[in-house]
This record gives structure tokens, sequence and C-alpha cells, in this order.
């Protein structure tokens, strides 16, 4: 058993533990990178990346069926599912050598490949490695969770860890779990073909902007996915394919049943408590500045059982980076980190909901609300299904909340004007290239003006006063 003595021992090879490790070395740390799993974690080899790049497939396939309004005849797409498989394995496999082996070494990072377990408050066993580090980051991510329903171990059940691998079409895929990744699979297969039963214990798309959510849920359901809200699964079996049941008394029966009831961080194998370490059903407990209870342990990502995003993980890597290396204080906030669920159309949100900022403002807050109707290149391209609200305090966005076409992209300024505690005439300052999508951001900023300018009686008799003067 080789010692091996470092700066710093990161536990995970995902996105935050990519980036932490990848920052310290080249800032001139020692630095050793434990990863008995995939380089690239969830995010590359089943989550984001190849999630979106179904999405994309779908739709291809759906826009030939949409053309008539453009003057294109719509056609039934001929879909080659394993083919459509084969695109989300080239896109994974495309990106794969940046998060490689290869390419952590070439940096300076010492990589094991093999699952770690601590055995004291300072050393990490890897393989046939002991670890000991001045400092460890755990960023070991999370993994699907699957509910104790009676019979779901009867069953052939995928998980978005497994469901890229499959090759034939589900001719009818049941999906348990309403949540972004139940949806974004659920409108991807139907688009390719599947027919698809959403069954949701609560609400579909439920944390997300009640008003925004609905309109979303209701393309997706124009598109032929059944979506049942307040609908429990209490037994599943392998009756005629994958057979569930409910707590109403319903029946579904389909071919395939893909799991989407969110995720577990993942702690089992570390042995956190020869660590000092507490931590729990929710994951690892951590401070603002992301150190654990034993303070030369840092935990990052999915595990600490916060907002699981990729971008919240590189986040936090900036935030471990600055307190690990130079010892300068650093916390950790959620209030700018956005989000975005890519169903056709987009879910997306900064900072607080309307919700949320009307229980925290009361009367000071101002929702601003712009349609995307009103937005000439919406309408040039059809995409005028759509709505953003900006929530404001005394002229500065407290959140921001938009359903549509590319809200994605959209919410990015308002992600910046948050972070940085702009006030909303930063955006309506801004001019945009016409006609753009992103003219949306400045309309609905400039629209905190209007009552100001356009609808306050001082206003005009000064106008008329200086004209009679000029």
């Amino acid at each position: 058993m080789s010692v091996i003595k470092v700066d710093l021992c990161v536990i995970g090879g995902g996105s935050g533990g990519l980036s932490v490790a990848a920052g310290a070395v080249q800032m001139g740390a020692s630095v050793v990178l434990v990863e008995g799993g995939e380089m690239g974690g969830d995010c590359l080899n089943y989550g984001c990346v190849p999630s979106k790049a179904l999405l994309a497939a779908g739709k291809h396939a759906h826009a030939m069926t949409t053309g008539a309004s453009f003057g294109v005849s719509p056609v039934v797409p001929k879909v080659d599912y394993a083919a459509a498989k084969a695109h989300v394995r080239a896109v994974i496999n495309g990106i794969a050598p940046h998060d490689s082996v290869e390419r952590f070494e070439g940096l300076g990072v010492r990589v094991i490949s093999a699952y770690g377990q601590f055995t004291s408050p300072r050393e990490l066993r890897a393989g046939d490695h002991t670890i000991r580090a001045r400092r460890f980051v755990i960023a070991t991510g999370s993994s699907p969770f699957k509910p104790p329903i009676p019979g779901l171990d009867t069953v052939r059940s995928y998980t978005n860890e497994d469901i890229f691998e499959l090759e034939e079409l589900p001719s009818h895929l049941l999906v348990i779990g309403g949540g972004p990744i139940g949806m974004e699979m659920a409108q991807a297969h139907a688009r390719l073909g599947s027919k698809v039963t959403v069954l949701e214990a609560a609400k579909a798309l439920g944390k997300d902007d009640p008003e925004l959510a609905t309109i979303a849920l209701e393309r997706i359901r124009a598109e032929g996915v059944e979506i049942l809200e307040g609908v429990t699964a209490s037994e599943i079996s392998a009756e005629d394919g994958v057979s569930v049941k409910t707590s109403d008394g319903r029946h579904f029966i389909g071919s395939h049943l893909l799991m989407a009831v969110g995720r577990t961080p993942n702690t089992g194998r570390l042995d956190l408590e020869k660590a000092g370490v507490e931590y729990g059903r929710g994951g690892i407990a951590v401070g603002a500045n992301l150190k654990t209870s034993n303070r030369r342990i840092y935990a990052i990502g999915d595990v600490t059982g916060g907002l699981q995003f990729t971008h919240m993980a590189n986040y936090q890597a900036g935030i471990v980076i600055r307190s690990a290396l130079f010892g300068l204080p650093a916390k950790s906030s959620t209030a700018h980190i956005p989000w975005a669920t890519y169903t056709d159309p987009e879910l997306a949100q900064v900072g607080l909901t309307e919700a949320q900022a009307r229980e925290k403002h009361g009367a000071a807050l101002e929702v601003l609300r712009f349609d995307f109707a009103q937005n000439d290149r919406a309408r040039a391209e059809l995409n005028t299904t759509g709505l953003i609200k900006v929530m404001v305090v005394k002229g500065r966005p407290v959140g921001a909340s938009i359903v549509g076409a590319q809200a994605g992209e959209l919410i990015q300024i308002w992600a910046l004007v948050i972070a940085n505690k702009l006030k909303i005439g930063a955006v309506a300052a801004m001019v945009s290239p016409y006609p753009t999508m992103g003219e949306i951001n400045k309309r609905v900023a400039g629209a905190y003006y209007t009552p100001r300018l356009f609808e306050n009686p001082r206003v005009k008799r000064l106008v008329r006063f200086v004209q009679k003067l000029w």
C-alpha cells in the first residue's frame, strides 16, 4: 500500500471535482483525483449532455410535422431510434476527451481510478493507495432514487443512467415523476414516436412558477403526452409488459418504465464517520464556506443536497479554490444561480419566483410582464407561446421567470443583473439588435418605466411646460 502526500485530494470526477482539480493544479497545488466510475460524471455520461442530444433529435422529428404555417408540407418522419442514440453517444464521445484521465494527467493531476473511503480525518484509501492530504474535496454527486414501490424490483425499469442505452423505441413509455428529467424525456420520446404517460404524485414541473409551468405543460400535452398529476404509483408488475397501479385505483400498462422521482446523494462508499463528517439522507452538511464538520474537508455539488446543477457545482468549485488554496474567506450563495428545463417551450428561473418574492417583500414588489407574442422575431418564427416575469424591489431585480423559446439563453442576462446587484435601468438602457429574441429582456425592463413616464401626470405637465419655453 503506497502513501501519497498532496495538498489537495478531490473525490469524484464529475463537473465540480474536475473544476477543482484543474484549477488547483494549474495554480501550483499538488492534486490527486479519485474516481471509481466514469470521468465526467453524471452530466456528461447520463444527464445534461445525452438528454439534450436526444431532445435535439426529437426537435428535428417534430419540425417535420409542423411546417404547414411556413408553406412547408408536413411529413411523417421516419425515425431510426438506434441512430438517434448513436447521435447521443457521438456527442458524449466528442466531449469526453476534455474530461479524460489523459487530459488531467497532462495538466499534472494524479488520477486514481478507484473508489475512495476515509480511514481517518486526514486519510483516504483508494485502491492500493493511502492518500494524506492537507485538504479534501468531496464531489461524488448523486444517483437516481428508486422509491420503495411494491413490485418495482420485479420489472425492468430505467433511470437517466441507462435510458440512453436503449436501442429500440418504446411503444409506450411510462414515466413516474414529472420533474425536469421526467418531462424532458417524455417530450423527447413522444416526438420520436412513443406513446408516453407521465404519473406525478404532486404537480408536474412543481419547482417552477406555476403560471409558467402551466404554459409549458399545455404544449407538451398538445403533442400527445398524457400527464396525470396527484397520482401515486402504488404497485408495479410485469403484466403485459409493465403495469402500474395507482392509489386512486387506475391501471396503466406500457412497454417500458422510466423512474424519474429525484436523486440521492452518493455518500455510501465514503465511510464519512471515520472522517468526522456529518451527513444525513439529504447529503453532506456544509456551511456557506462549503466546509464540512471536518474543517479540512469540503463538499460541493449534488452530494450536499442543494441545487443539483452542473453549473452550481462549477460555481462552488471556485469557492473552494479561493478558500483551500489561498486561505481567503469565500461563501456560496444560491440567489444568483439560474436553472433551465429544456422542454419545448423551455422554462428558466433565477432568483425569487413571484410567490417567493411576494412572501419576502410584500407590497414593495413590482412584477413586470411581457408576452413573447409582442416580440417581432418570435412572431416571424411562430414562437409566440411564452411569457417573462421579472420581480423588482425598489428598482432592483430580485428574480426572473421565463417560459418560451430560448428561455435558457434569455435568463442569462438576469443572472448577470442579480449577481452584480444591478438595477433594472441597466437592462432598459441596453440596445438589442433587431429583430432578436433578446429584445424581450429589454422590453420587459422598459415596462418598469411605463407608469413612471407615460402614465405620470407630472411628467406630462413638465413636458408641456418645457415645450412652451423651448
